[in-house]
């Protein structure tokens, strides 16, 4: 954990070098800012958020309306409203909401005892709702990156609970549906705009540009998901939607065996990695041009350590709630390493997921410290329950 946020505050100035960007020194600042929020998290015994569940959801839920445009606090970014401003900064209540929706669904889920799924109705019922809420109001913000995490993070505290293997089957029957539905979606938007760009090529405008779908999805998050299977139709010149995939796969393929070195990255350096998502988004990109296969493989075996001690916490565990959370927290840190690291390779589509303790950001960098809080708190209390 510290040798990630060391190579987080290096890299960061890295990717800022040529630029003169100060975010290292305010990254440094959330990195010691949550060292001392772990500690005090770990050192609480996770029992008492059992207790608490309840109110910690009701606060993440909280934080999420507060950054919808009825919030006089809301801030809009980019298009997308996912922030709160509290005078000094601005927080990302997202990420308070992942915490909350963990704690609140293995405490539900420690209390109970499932079985085959006509037994189990009750006590899924109140999962699925536990979940529903945050992700469709990240998911309204719209952050479609941020409510992809849940599922599998509901689904692996459902499976390390025994839960019959027939639900399983159903939802991965219901999932291949849904991925049906959006790949013909998808497709009609890739015809719509082949269509457009037919007409213009005549002379003539097109009776409209605008897509319209019964999915409740944004044209920008079509436009990312082309981007990843058919790069060529929503960006024929390769200087829109599909720049930065590119520019972050240069990166990483030209950084060789053993990298440029240090402050020598081309793409971040020369501006072709855009400054505004080199230091956050495309972290991975920057460590792998200037370090290479070997230290892309080092920081991917510091993640693998950090999932493999979650997992093995959670077997240690000796009651439920302890597990569940430990597990749930190595998920949740598995998905974003898998789809940032993916996105930057080009085997996952963009979503602007972040890289735990990498990526700079003030309220993902404290979430991460927190949720390794919890996992250090199961292992140092495991003793105390039975």
């Amino acid at each position: 954990m510290l040798l990630l946020c060391a190579i987080s505050i290096l890299f960061i100035y890295s990717a800022q070098y040529t630029h003169g960007g100060d975010d290292w020194k305010k990254q440094l600042f959330w990195v010691t800012l949550g060292l001392g929020t772990y500690g005090l998290v770990s050192l609480i015994n996770y029992k008492i958020f059992l207790g608490y569940a309840h109110l910690i959801y009701g606060a993440g839920i909280c934080g999420l309306l507060l950054a919808t445009n009825l919030s006089p606090i809301s801030v809009e970014m980019m298009g997308a409203r996912r922030w709160i401003d509290i005078g000094i900064t601005t927080i990302q209540p997202t990420e308070g909401a992942k915490i909350g929706t963990l704690i609140m669904a293995a405490s539900i889920l420690a209390r109970s005892e499932l079985g085959s799924v006509r037994d189990s109705i009750v006590v899924l019922a109140k999962v699925a709702v536990v979940f529903l809420v945050p992700m469709l109001l990240i998911f309204l913000q719209p952050d479609l990156g941020s409510s992809l995490v849940f599922p599998p993070m509901i689904f692996a505290l459902l499976y390390v609970s025994r839960l019959s293997e027939k639900f399983f089957v159903s939802a991965f029957a219901l999932f291949a549906v849904a991925v049906s539905v959006l790949g013909l979606d998808i497709y009609a938007y890739s015809q719509h705009l082949e269509q457009v760009r037919a007409i213009e090529r005549t002379g003539a405008t097109p009776p409209s540009q605008e897509y319209h779908s019964i999915l409740p999805i944004h044209n920008y998050q079509r436009n990312r998901i082309l981007t990843f299977v058919a790069p060529d139709v929503v960006d024929p010149e390769g200087t829109g939607a599909s720049w930065n995939a590119k520019q972050a796969k240069i990166s990483a393929a030209t950084g060789g065996v053993a990298g440029k070195g240090l402050f020598k990255g081309t793409q971040a350096q020369l501006g072709y990695l855009p400054q505004a998502v080199a230091h956050n988004d495309f972290i991975f990109s920057v460590i792998a041009e200037e370090t290479g296969f070997l230290g892309s493989a080092f920081v991917v075996g510091l993640f693998c350590l950090m999932v493999a001690n979650g997992i093995r916490i959670a077997g240690l565990a000796r009651d439920r709630f302890g597990m569940q959370l430990a597990i749930g927290v190595s998920v949740l840190f598995l998905v974003h390493f898998f789809i940032n690291i993916g996105m930057t390779i080009g085997i996952t589509p963009i979503t602007g997921l972040p890289l735990p303790f990498l990526s700079y950001g003030g309220s993902f960098v404290l979430s991460c410290f927190i949720l390794q809080g919890l996992v250090q708190s199961v292992y140092r209390y495991r003793k105390d329950h039975t």
